[in-house]
């Protein structure tokens, strides 16, 4: 954020704007391109989101206005990173595997912080010695890389290997749709019908707010205003990455022995209790306590994924990621509202404490939701959840 206002003077509300953008597609593309994985298949749909983003971070170097930012950044990247995040995750969980679910959405939902854990540094260290335009090039040219192993690499089904899903003996799931976009929009029907999907999808906005939205987008330039290096503060955003990896996995193996309920009321109240604290931690120098919200923040980041998922997986069976895909969508709306909200804040009070202090409120709010939730009995494979069959009756 601080090479693009320094260079063109856009203000932080238009460019947490952009980032606004990015986040709500990255969100509502998710549905549609788990609908697009069960018509066309998982590997055309993710060779051609990198392209997109590929596309959309080498365009950007050469744009001059802000509204080039929103184009390229908020809909070509959000539109791409959007075709490949938790409906993706979903689509592998729910079609490869029937034992270890809560585990594998872990290790996947972790391979986003892997990739924060790799690129943040690097970007923030060329940004700061040969500029932003560089820095977007690197991202660009790794997502080029992607395609070619994708598409050598990448099987749609178990069945295209010979196999069935780990746990099973055979392929048991449904057949491809041929629905396509109307799946997306069925999926949308059956979790509106459903209390506990407004119940998760509230609190999973939460979750967007207090991490991608507001940590994501302005730990930086936060702890700028403190003092501290952009460089430090990159690494530290960096070092949740690792923890988050380990917050993550671990909160995947939880989730397959503990009630899922439970821990997000662990998860979302911690949170909140790190976020108030957060304002009093930040200085020029990462101090002790600073150190402590990195490793706390980074096992919670999206420690909650994995139990969201399960408990959608109560309601909805295989259709699972799509309706988690909507579930996501409510994330990624509730992540730009934070980027435009606090980027606003930090305007007009010239800090971003109270934009900390309404997030820890929410965090309390968002365990309530999730303490809310009744949990069904899960269905067995194959079967109609009772979500579903309450759907098709009306």
């Amino acid at each position: 954020m601080d090479p693009l206002h320094m260079e063109f003077g856009w203000s932080h509300a238009e460019i947490g704007l952009a980032m606004s953008v990015n986040m709500t597609l990255f969100g509502v593309t998710a549905p549609f391109a788990a609908a697009l994985m069960d018509k066309f298949g998982v590997r055309p749909i993710l060779a051609g989101a990198m392209v997109l983003i590929a596309g959309g971070t080498f365009l950007s170097i050469f744009m001059t206005a802000s509204w080039q930012l929103i184009l390229l950044w908020g809909v070509l990247v959000g539109v791409g990173t959007g075709s490949i995040s938790m409906g993706f995750v979903a689509v592998v969980a729910t079609r490869w595997f029937v034992a270890r679910r809560g585990l594998v959405t872990g290790v996947l939902t972790a391979s986003s912080s892997t990739g924060q854990l790799i690129f943040l540094p690097v970007v923030a260290a060329i940004t700061t010695h040969y500029g932003w335009r560089w820095a977007a090039g690197v991202v660009a040219i790794a997502s080029v890389v992607t395609v070619p192993l994708v598409w050598a690499f990448m099987r749609n089904r178990p069945a295209d290997k010979g196999v069935g899903p780990y746990g099973a003996d055979v392929d048991d799931a449904p057949a491809a749709s041929t629905a396509g976009f109307r799946a997306a929009f069925e999926g949308l029907l059956i979790g509106l019908r459903t209390p506990a999907f407004w119940l998760l999808a509230g609190s999973f906005a939460i979750c967007g707010m207090t991490t991608n939205g507001l940590i994501g987008t302005h730990f930086i330039p936060a702890a700028h205003d403190h003092g501290m290096p952009t460089t430090m503060a990159a690494g530290l955003l960096a070092t949740v990455g690792i923890f988050d990896v380990a917050g993550t996995i671990a909160s995947g193996w939880l989730t397959d022995r503990f009630d899922p309920r439970l821990l997000l009321g662990i998860y979302y109240t911690g949170r909140a209790a790190s976020l108030a604290l957060l304002p009093s931690l930040l200085s020029a120098h990462a101090s002790p306590s600073t150190w402590v919200f990195i490793v706390f923040y980074g096992l919670d980041w999206v420690a909650t994924v994995p139990p969201t998922i399960t408990l959608c997986r109560s309601y909805f069976g295989d259709r699972t990621p799509i309706v988690f895909g909507w579930a996501f969508a409510s994330h990624q709306i509730g992540a730009a509202i934070a980027a435009a909200g606090a980027g606003w804040l930090r305007d007009q009070q010239g800090n971003y404490n109270m934009a900390f202090f309404i997030a820890a409120g929410l965090c309390v709010i968002a365990a309530g939701l999730c303490l809310a939730v009744r949990r069904p009995v899960p269905p067995s494979r194959g079967s109609i959840p009772q979500a579903v069959k309450d759907t098709q009756s009306v």
